[in-house]
């Protein structure tokens, strides 16, 4: 829930293990602990979509979690993650937006070793939108109280036996019916394609098509359905810039259009569920117009990007403790 600075001092001061989510200058004044957070101003709390620098979001870890450890990686030993995370239980990770270690997760993490055998869970940290390109994402680490906008921070958690985590994904787009798409290239900066088996630009095929690129590309790995969002596209430069990479071979779709989020996210929810952390993408926060309207169930911060074992974009991801 959204909280007061002074509220939040009073939990970390009572030795509460939490993830917090709010404006630099604010998580900056908080006492040492046993938390971890990154910064972002967006939030989607219970009553609904909002922007605001002067509270942040916390949230509790799970009750059935008996050992927490906090830890930095850097892109050298990012794939130590899921060897490090616990047998039983999660690994909680916020990696700041357009660093090296965002960078190399999200072109890597597919391919390291036990990533989806481990309960990896997170979000990619931002800025507010008019501070792009002035500021800097960052991460924090509780127990230090350093931060750092080139490092992953990590809380491992633990938790009883007889619980088991479960890592859920509420992704409301799905290939569309135009062109299939290849790339010859994989990352964040596409020039070329094959639309259809043919070479073309890929800015001046996106030109050619008019495509609304608030919908993003869609790929099907192993019947999950992953997006990536477009960022900018520069025809003059015959570049398309990504919020995630692209993969050499995979097949991609621009998505369909969804009519109206909030009913069909709420559709999408499996019913019952009582989730201990959720994040919602930026981009529809921004595209569905979410400030004011509530994702029943579903609170947590607004992100730059989604951590379900891998980056994921336009995507709601969530945790929750089941029963054993």
């Amino acid at each position: 829930m959204l909280k007061t600075i002074k509220e939040l001092e009073q939990d970390i001061l009572q030795g509460k293990r939490l993830f917090v989510a709010g404006e630099e200058e604010l998580l900056k004044k908080l006492p040492p602990g046993n938390w971890i957070g990154g910064t972002i101003p967006y939030f989607m709390d219970e009553k609904g979509g909002i922007t605001t620098r002067e509270k942040v979001f916390v949230t509790e870890v799970p009750s059935s979690t008996v050992g927490t450890k906090i830890a930095w990686y850097n892109e050298k030993n990012l794939g130590n993650i899921p060897k490090d995370a616990p047998e039983n239980g999660f690994s909680f990770v916020i990696i700041p937006a357009t660093s090296k270690v965002h960078v190399t997760f999200a072109q890597n993490a597919p391919d390291y070793e036990g990533i989806f055998f481990k309960n990896i869970i997170g979000w990619i940290s931002g800025v507010h939108l008019s501070d792009l390109g002035k500021v800097s994402p960052k991460v924090f680490n509780g127990e230090t109280r350093q931060l750092s906008d080139e490092l992953a921070i990590v809380m491992h958690c633990e938790i009883e036996k007889g619980k088991i985590p479960t890592i859920g994904i509420v992704n409301l787009f799905k290939p569309g019916k135009g062109d299939l798409l290849t790339f010859p290239q994989g990352g964040f900066s596409v020039k070329d394609c094959l639309v259809n088996g043919k070479k073309e630009n890929f800015a001046a095929y996106l030109g050619r098509i008019k495509a609304d690129t608030r919908l993003p590309l869609v790929a099907n790995y192993s019947g999950a359905m992953v997006n990536v969002s477009f960022q900018a596209v520069k025809p003059e430069d015959g570049v398309v810039d990504l919020y995630a990479p692209v993969f050499e071979g995979v097949e991609y779709r621009i998505a369909e259009p969804v009519a109206d989020y909030v009913t069909e996210f709420t559709k999408a929810l499996p019913s019952g569920i009582n989730t201990a952390f959720s994040c919602n993408c930026i981009l529809n926060f921004l595209y569905s117009e979410l400030e004011g309207k509530r994702t029943p169930g579903m609170a947590g911060p607004i992100t730059f990007g989604e951590i379900a074992y891998q980056l994921l974009n336009q995507t709601l991801v969530y945790l929750e403790i089941k029963e054993g």
